[in-house]
């Protein structure tokens, strides 16, 4: 279930920013005006990758066996790439996120009412396609016959929504550039979960070999069904008995995108208590409170 807020906090998060920076820069140059075709963007990029997950899920249900677990698998390894892209995009541009949308909303406030649409529709759109995409198959992978995955997004959305709302009204600052480091990273540990998920999937459907072959198996030790397992399950997408191929996929991943990830001087420097000249400007970085 912490995984899943975690996605839902992060992804959400990212999503209200853009929407804050956008209604507080109108607000602030006194264009008001302008604001309901931004919001009928932002509702259509909403309803598209709403519509987008239920086409996952319920489009999901009518396939075979096989079928559905090359499609959970395929999609699993698609989302790992996506928000790991995502992760290292927003770390090396979050200290410049601000003026590039104020860039392109001025740019639209030129052109009308239809490309203030369409940017608004752009900027949320993408976050939200990602994560619905991440979502599913998040959720697909911590599936345990409960509501709880399902539960810890949308609290982790209902968060990223309040959040977003005392940033616009000024009422909580936080140290933004801090805030994506270490859910980035915490989101890494979570994408390689989901990818070796993935992996097993597609060697349930065939694709892959060795589905027999397990790694190690310690189901007794750590039964998927106890407070432990299933803490270690919500958080880590932990298997007891992953196969050879689940284990290698996700130790590749894991460690050098990690270690990339971190290995940053601004990381670094924050570690150590001050600050690098390439992380000053980032940690500036606040949203701008509505006037």
């Amino acid at each position: 279930m912490f995984s899943n807020y975690l996605i839902g906090l992060r992804e959400g998060l990212e999503a209200s920013l853009v929407v804050c920076i956008l209604i507080a820069y109108l607000v602030k140059t006194g264009r008001r005006d302008a604001l309901k075709p931004i919001w009928i963007g932002i509702g259509i990029a909403v309803a598209i990758a709403m519509g987008f997950g239920c086409a996952l899920e319920f489009g999901s249900q009518e396939l075979t066996f096989e079928a559905q677990e090359a499609l959970g698998g395929s999609l699993s390894v698609i989302a790992v790439g996506l928000v790991t892209w995502m992760v290292f995009w927003m770390r090396r541009t979050a200290r410049h996120l601000r003026s590039e949308l104020h860039g392109k909303l001025d740019a639209a406030l030129a052109m009308g009412t239809g490309a203030l649409v369409a940017t608004a529709f752009l900027a949320v759109g993408r976050e939200g396609l990602e994560t619905a995409l991440f979502v599913w198959a998040s959720v697909h992978a911590a599936s345990d016959g409960t509501p709880r995955p399902l539960v810890g997004v949308a609290l982790g959305l209902a968060t990223a929504v309040l959040l977003g709302w005392l940033f616009y009204r000024g009422a909580l600052k936080i140290n933004l550039a801090k805030f994506f480091t270490w859910t980035g990273g915490m989101l890494v540990v979570v994408a390689a979960g989901v990818l070796a998920y993935g992996f097993h999937d597609l060697q349930e459907a065939n694709w892959i070999p060795g589905i027999a072959d397990l790694a190690f198996d310690i189901s007794g030790t750590i039964p998927p069904d106890s407070w432990y397992g299933t803490l270690l399950k919500g958080v880590f997408n932990f298997q007891p008995d992953p196969t050879v191929v689940q284990l290698a996929v996700w130790a590749l991943y894991l460690v050098p995108t990690l270690a990339v990830f971190l290995a940053t001087p601004e990381f670094l420097a924050r570690l150590k208590g001050g600050r690098s000249s390439a992380a000053a400007p980032a940690a500036e970085e606040r949203v701008p409170a509505a006037e």
